[in-house]
């Protein structure tokens, strides 16, 4: 995917450094210009439409600053069942995460935008993948809290990092589990002429 021009700026609206590694390893040129965005002023909807309509805000946010530019915007969430699961914020709440995914196959979801003010488009969806984690025994989750990794990760794992060892299974787009799916950001890149082959 190396060697795509970007004829037109293109900003990623979002300091996650996953998010910034997939596009570089896309090939794409951009900047990385965080939203600010109070996530609790967004109305909580179903999580397929909250990952999208927060995307939306966050890039919305910047593309008010850069009207020229292109923004992406994205926000992922894991779900299993009707349970949301965020970022843990310490070892209990991560252990119980853990406990929850372990044997089970839950949904991580993706919501991405891109839009650009002076054009007047905008484009967002949801990705979903299902993830299937193998049976957790309590030294693996000890040893995988150890690590510090599960604390700023929805879900409460990584599995581009030490949490691939949870992973069974994966029904879907891999990138979408990292934190965007690179394959539809691209596609609708190319399709709308915002980067070139």
């Amino acid at each position: 995917m190396s060697g795509k021009s970007t004829p037109h700026p293109l900003i990623l609206a979002s300091i996650s450094p996953r998010r910034r590694y997939l596009l570089e390893q896309a090939g794409l040129t951009f900047s990385v210009i965080p939203s600010t965005l109070d996530e609790s002023s967004i109305p909580v909807s179903t999580p397929e439409n909250h990952v999208r309509i927060l995307a939306e805000a966050k890039a919305m946010e910047v593309a008010k600053l850069y009207p020229k530019s292109w923004v992406i915007g994205a926000d992922t969430l894991v779900c299993i069942g009707d349970d949301v699961l965020g970022k843990p914020d310490t070892s209990v709440t991560a252990r119980r995460m853990l406990k929850a995914l372990s044997g089970k196959t839950h949904a991580v979801l993706t919501g991405y935008c891109i839009c650009c003010k002076a054009a007047e488009r905008t484009f967002s969806e949801t990705v979903e993948t299902k993830v299937s984690f193998k049976t957790l025994s309590e030294t693996e989750i000890d040893w995988y809290l150890s690590t510090g990794e599960p604390f700023d990760k929805a879900g409460a794992y990584a599995v581009q990092g030490l949490g691939s060892f949870l992973v069974k299974r994966i029904e879907g787009s891999y990138t979408n589990v990292v934190g965007l799916p690179v394959c539809e950001v691209v596609e609708c890149l190319l399709r709308e002429g915002i980067i070139k082959r």
